[in-house]
């Protein structure tokens, strides 16, 4: 299955799958609104501002599975991203990134590896997958590498379907 086929669920309960957004270079984080990492929200939001026109979308996976970080319902969720940090790209319903009830996307980035060569269960909050406008994931970023890293940027940049500016 690809990924582009898996079922999804926006944060206002819409149906809807990666494959909305093939062609582009996407950018799936989870995300939690009380984390020591939700500042990276803004940096989440600056990147989908740089990169959109040439073909990024950042998508946020609120998930309640590290300490409890993303209590909220889904219009509490919607709030605090919108008149913290200003979000304006995706976000999805509330999931599970692992365990018994993994979501099916979750299933699969699982197995991508990370810089040092490790997949298996997202660690934490803020965990990154870069997925190529091809649908095929390309790189995955642990939570404490910044959105705005040279690493991430570089990766974004080389994923990318559009021109350079």
């Amino acid at each position: 299955m690809s990924l582009y086929d898996i079922p999804l669920t926006t944060l206002d309960g819409e149906p809807t799958s990666l494959g909305d957004h093939a062609g582009r270079a996407l950018l799936l984080v989870n995300v939690a609104s009380r984390c020591g990492m939700t500042p990276q929200y803004a940096g989440l939001e600056r990147l989908q501002e740089t990169y959109a026109e040439r073909g990024l979308t950042v998508i946020g996976f609120p998930c309640n599975q590290f300490g409890g970080q993303e209590p909220g319902t889904a219009e509490e969720i919607q709030t605090f991203c919108a008149t913290t940090y200003g979000v304006t790209f995706p976000m999805m319903d509330k999931v599970e990134v692992n365990g018994a009830d993994q979501h099916a996307l979750f299933a699969e980035l699982t197995r991508v590896a990370d810089a040092e060569g490790t997949a298996g269960d997202v660690g934490w909050n803020f965990e990154k997958w870069l997925i190529a406008p091809s649908g095929e994931p390309v790189a995955r970023f642990r939570s404490r590498v910044e959105p705005e890293s040279d690493e991430v940027v570089r990766a974004i940049e080389g994923a990318l379907p559009g021109p350079a500016a």
